[in-house]
Formats: structure tokens, sequence, C-alpha cells
């Protein structure tokens, strides 16, 4: 059992954390309990409570407020507003400029100096204008890879300060790129034993090169990669900050509060532990299942009997069992032999999901660094980031504070959700639940000019479907069309009312309010 405390000065170069761990016992009776009673914590900047893993904290939008600051230390103000996301611009030649405001380009376009380059996200090309007569300070790009949803984010820069541009969700299908491989697998399988004559076996193909990686993960690194690529021919892109790892590992393994130089090597030591343990467990009671309350950290093994402070030690306990356990070993604490199963192999498990989402990070730093200058920055940071300037949590803005950021002084209002959908099948059939073909497809994938998938409006004049219908568009040969807006899928179109808006890319578009953003005071 232990509590996070800030009693050591760090270097001046590293950013103000705390250990992970006091060296002090904190398991003998005598200390008492980790909850906090008679001892005075300074406040970190930005960093919660150690037993405050469940509060949040918000700030008014163009508001200021203060946040909790260490002794010594000078109450830091937070300026944040919030504005509408910027458009894209191209010169004459097609060539990225710098991104206007919404009422910038609405001014171009209604004075005939530009034309719509793009529908989604909204482009314009200037015709009277190239990079030649143009300023351009550039853009950068924060990256938060995540298993089912990456946030990203475009900012510009300005003495450590970053105001947001444009803001991107990216949503994955790596769960049904995983099925569709699974039911693969079983169609093959079955061929295979229902053929029984003998085939000569064919291992020197089934080698997987280093460092390969599954369909479904592989999709994640493309995805997001492609959208890099997207992104630099829209605007002038000059670098790129990739939440490389959820934790710091270095911190994590050394099992001991790091000094001088070492904190350079692994920071934010107190933030990496309790976000470990917090992903690990589920922000969950290991012994009595307790969720939504203060956590405390707690050995399995305590200290004062040989427990070490290594992470494979440590556990997330609510107040009552934390102070109800004290030093007594868990075999002695836990009297049910099915929870004390549970304990143990869940303290010896790793972070199977984390672990996936680490090695797409790292194939995903090596693809971007090709590309651009890339910096890294850890999980814990990211949070520590976000926390000490009053932001909400959501996959965006943890974009948008990646790396190494003194304050945000910009955010967007709307962001632009972008779901993976594909771009649809190169089979022809249909198979049944048995794998044999049930129905034959057309060859051909367009009609009447359209293909499944493409950004269509369309105007009805008249009858049960009159009115505007604006969304993706499923074709048919016979000229009948469907259209899933965002209100619901309107079926039997005619093709004639039919307008395209934009070619079909393999995502399906929608915008929404930044998460947290209308809960703000």
């Amino acid at each position: 059992m232990a509590t996070f405390r800030t009693g050591q000065q760090t270097h001046q170069a590293v950013l103000p954390q705390r250990p992970a761990l006091e060296s002090v016992p904190a398991d003998t009776p005598r200390i008492g309990n980790e909850t906090g009673h008679g001892h005075h914590h300074q406040v970190v900047p930005g960093v919660e409570h150690g037993r405050g893993e469940t509060t949040s904290t918000s700030s008014g939008a163009g508001g200021v407020t203060p946040e909790p600051s260490r002794a010594g230390e000078q109450h830091r103000e937070v300026h944040t507003k919030e504005s509408q996301a910027y458009v894209f611009v191209l010169d004459k030649h097609h060539v990225p400029l710098q991104p206007c405001p919404p009422a910038r380009a609405r001014k171009l376009l209604t004075k005939g100096r530009a034309v719509i380059a793009r529908h989604t996200p909204f482009t314009i090309r200037l015709k009277d204008r190239t990079v030649a007569d143009s300023q351009i300070d550039g853009v950068e790009v924060g990256i938060d890879p995540g298993s089912k949803h990456t946030g990203i984010a475009v900012f510009t820069t300005q003495a450590g300060q970053r105001r947001a541009r444009y803001a991107l969700q990216l949503d994955h299908r790596g769960a049904a790129i995983g099925k569709k491989m699974g039911r693969r697998a079983g169609y093959r399988r079955r061929r295979r034993s229902a053929n029984l004559r003998y085939r000569a076996p064919r291992f020197l193909n089934r080698t997987r090169p280093k460092g390969c990686l599954a369909p479904s993960l592989r999709h994640r690194v493309d995805t997001t990669v492609g959208w890099v690529d997207r992104l630099s021919r829209w605007a002038p892109v000059r670098a790129v900050h990739l939440e490389r790892v959820a934790f710091d590992t270095h911190t994590l393994s050394a099992g001991r509060p790091l000094a001088g130089v070492e904190y350079q090597q692994g920071t934010l030591v107190g933030f990496e532990v309790r976000e470990y343990l917090l992903a690990k467990f589920g922000h969950t009671c290991v012994y009595c299942g307790a969720t939504n309350t203060p956590l405390n950290i707690d050995h399995v093994h305590p200290r004062s009997r040989g427990g070490s402070d290594r992470i494979s030690n440590l556990v997330l306990a609510c107040i009552p069992c934390n102070q109800a356990k004290g030093n007594t070993p868990v075999e002695g604490f836990v009297t049910s032999r099915r929870v004390l199963a549970r304990v143990l192999a869940q303290v010896k498990a790793p972070l199977r999901d984390a672990a996936a989402a680490q090695s797409t990070r790292w194939a995903l730093w090596r693809s971007l660094d090709r590309r651009l200058p890339t910096h890294v920055g850890s999980g814990g940071r990211t949070k520590w980031n976000r926390t000490r300037n009053q932001l909400p949590k959501s996959h965006t803005l943890d974009a948008l504070v990646v790396g190494k950021v003194e304050a945000i002084t910009e955010t967007v209002e709307k962001i632009l959700v972008a779901g993976c959908t594909g771009r649809g099948s190169y089979a022809r059939t249909r198979a049944d639940k048995h794998g044999f073909p049930r129905l034959r497809l057309p060859r051909t994938k367009h009609f009447f000019s359209f293909a499944t998938g493409d950004l269509v409006r369309a105007v009805v004049p008249k009858g049960k479907k009159a009115g505007t219908h604006t969304g993706r568009v499923a074709v048919r040969a016979s000229g009948s069309f469907n259209i899933t807006t965002a209100h619901g899928t309107v079926q039997g179109i005619n093709h004639r009312h039919v307008r395209l808006l934009q070619r079909a890319d393999g995502y399906a578009y929608t915008t929404g309010k930044e998460q947290g953003v209308s809960s703000r005071p």
C-alpha cells in the first residue's frame, strides 16, 4: 500500500512529477493506511490526488480557470476558447496553403476567387494565388492511436502554445476484419476436410516475416498513415506528434523512485504507474469489485513482509478494503479461493489489448518517421497535459495534447468522424452457412455513373420521399437507389434525382460536437 506525494525536487528540465511509491514501509501498522489522513500533500499542477482517480475537472469555454499549484509556485491560469474548424486551402496548382477560418472561405467562394475542391473534409482551391504569393506558417498533426478509435488533431504552434485548427476521429474496423478472416479460415478448413485426397504438405509458405502484423492490426496502421498523407496533401504539415507508448516502461520496471539524470530517461513516474494500474484493472477494486469510488494502490504481498514495489506486486483497492487489509498477506485477507485465484491471476496477466496497441504504435511510428519529422510521447504525459490544461477526455483532445506542450489556447467545436467502411468485396458471390455460393452478384459495381458508397445529394420534388436527402448511396441495376442519411435510410430514390458530391473513398463521414464541450459550464 502506498500513496503518491511530492517530497523531492525534480530536475529543472523535467516535468513536475512525483515518485511512484514512497520508500517508507506503508504496510506497517504504525503507518496506518494510505488514505492520506494526517498528511499534507503538495499538489503538482494538473495532477490529481492519489485517491482521486474518479474525479474530473473542467473549465468554462473562453474563461479563466486557476490551476492547483505546488508550494512556491504561482497559480497558473488556463485560457482556452472554442472556435469553428478551419477550412483547408489549395492554391491554383493544388499545392496546400495555410488553412483559413470558415468566414474567410465563404467570402472567397462568394467573390468567385475560389472553388470547392472537396466536400469532406471541406477544401477550397484558389483560382488567383500560388504558393509563391502566400505566407505559409505550417501546421502540425497530433495522433492519439487506439484499438477502436484514433484521434487526429491539426494545430498550429507558437511559443509552446497550440491552437487547434481541425479535429478528426478515425473509427477502425479491426473487429470486422478479424471476424471476416475467421470466416474465411472456416471456409478453407471445410474445403480441406471435405476433399480427402492426399495433398503434399506446403510448409515453406507458412512463415511470416519478422515484425508482421495481423490484418486487423495492420489496418489500424495503414488507415492512420493514409490520413496523415491525406492531410499533407491538403495542409502544409511540418511535423507529427505521436503517442508511441501508453506507459513509460522504464519507470515501471525500475520499481523505485528515479532521481537525477534517471528522471530524464523516465518521466512522470507516479502518473505512469497509476495510469497503468487503472487501465489494467478497469478502475475497479480487485477485492470487492467496487467502481466509481476513490482507489488506492495496494501491495499484494506487503512490503513489511518482503514485498517489492514492482508493478507485478501492485493492485487497485478501494479505501475500505485497503484499510481492512493493512499489512495482512493476501492469502489471509481473501477468504474465498475463487476470489484469491482471480486476484493472483489478474496480477500476473498482462494487458493483452494494450500489448496489441503497443505493437501497433511502434509500427505506426516507423511508418510515419519515414514521411515526416515525428515526435513521440507517452500516454501518461498526454493525460498530464490534458489535466493541467483543464480539458475533458476525448480522442481528439488527447491528440491535441500529445508530447511537449505548454498550453492549449484554442479548441474546435465540431469534429469529423470518419468510419472505415472498406471499398467493397472482390467476391461476386454470397455464401451460405456451409460455404457454398448461393447468390451471384453483377460483375460491375457502377450503375448510372454511381457506385455504392458515393456521397450524394438527392432532391426529390414530390411524393412520399419529397425533400433533400444527403448521404451515402447503395446502387442497384434497376436505378432505384437507397441513401443512408444521418436520420436513417431512404429507399427507392430514382437515379435521376441523385447528384454526386464526392466519390467513395472507403469512409463514412459524420460530424459531431467535441466530447465534453457541451458539458462545460
